[in-house]
């Protein structure tokens, strides 16, 4: 199997095996993570005003700059197994 597929199986293993909910640190990560491997490098300008949720994962993402789309899916995966098995 490769990479691609098991990112992908994290995906929806992060939506039905992860039992408890993960802190907001945690959730920054799993969304930085994702969106480097799915898209790379952030894009787009950095959100501004009053939402702050939009801002926090702009910048979680933005923190990754420069990390390889594999290094980003192997992160996510190992985030999402470790999430899972708590």
């Amino acid at each position: 199997m490769s990479l691609q597929d098991d990112f992908k199986k994290a995906a929806e293993r992060s939506k039905t095996d992860i039992k408890e909910r993960p802190s907001n640190e945690e959730l920054l990560k799993l969304y930085a993570f994702y969106k480097q491997g799915d898209e790379g490098d952030v894009s787009g300008e950095r959100p501004g005003g009053f939402d702050f949720k939009a801002i926090a994962k702009y910048d979680a993402w933005a923190e990754l700059k420069g990390m390889s789309s594999e290094d980003a899916m192997k992160a996510y995966i190992e985030l999402v197994d470790t999430l899972a098995s708590a």
